[in-house]
């Protein structure tokens, strides 16, 4: 605290009230005080440097009060914390985006050899009606989600394959097909139509959850 035309700063933390002075020019609920104990006019530098010194500690304080900053983050998603992964939709087509599908008819070869499952081919077309009639009650159905995911191992294709063994009857769409882990193309295991062996539709739902339990069984019955 300096007299005689010196600019005097009061400093209280956490205080409301304001020092009491004769001419008391400012005063912050911080409790920053500036005060004037001359009967003259302040020096031009002096007021500068008593307002800068004002602000400065302003801020320390303003600081002080917020405290440490915290991050916030973000919990993980139930499926992400759990370790579900899902298949990308530009695999599963629409055909199932819970089912594990594979990308190529050898990789579903040599998957279903070493994991002892069977292997579901789908033939289809996007622009195909019945194709995407039958995808609908293919996705739909909770049964065939459940043995596709667990019991197969599961391709849908939009495209024929080099193996001849998939077209025994000519190449159409919709078209499903099975092959067993001895990598055995199962021609035996058919639809309802004559002229498509190996077609389905809609309505064929049930007989193709027969023939996916039939595909599945032939593990137990015949290798």
């Amino acid at each position: 605290m300096v007299t005689n035309g010196v600019a005097m700063i009061g400093y209280i933390f956490g205080s409301t009230t304001p020092l009491e002075s004769q001419l008391s020019l400012s005063s912050t609920q911080l409790g920053f005080i500036v005060t004037w104990r001359s009967n003259r006019n302040p020096p031009p530098r002096m007021a500068a440097l008593s307002l800068s010194l004002l602000v400065l500690l302003a801020a320390v304080s303003s600081s002080l009060a917020r405290g440490p900053s915290q991050k916030t983050v973000s919990p993980q998603s139930k499926s992400e914390s759990a370790g579900e992964k899902k298949c990308p939709p530009s695999l599963s087509r629409g055909w199932g985006d819970e089912i594990n599908w594979v990308q190529t008819y050898e990789e579903g070869l040599y998957k279903s050899r070493k994991s002892n499952r069977p292997l579901m081919i789908i033939h289809h077309l996007d622009d195909c009606q019945f194709s995407q009639a039958l995808k609908q009650a293919f996705a739909q159905n909770k049964e065939i989600q459940k043995m596709a995911k667990e019991d197969f191992i599961m391709l849908n294709l939009v495209f024929e394959t080099n193996d001849s063994n998939l077209t025994p009857d000519g190449q159409y769409v919709p078209r499903i097909m099975f092959v067993d882990p001895s990598l055995t193309v199962r021609a035996d295991i058919k639809g309802n139509y004559s002229n498509r062996k190996y077609a389905y539709e809609p309505k064929d739902i049930d007989l193709l959850i027969a023939n996916m339990k039939n595909a599945r069984n032939i593990l137990k019955n015949e290798l």
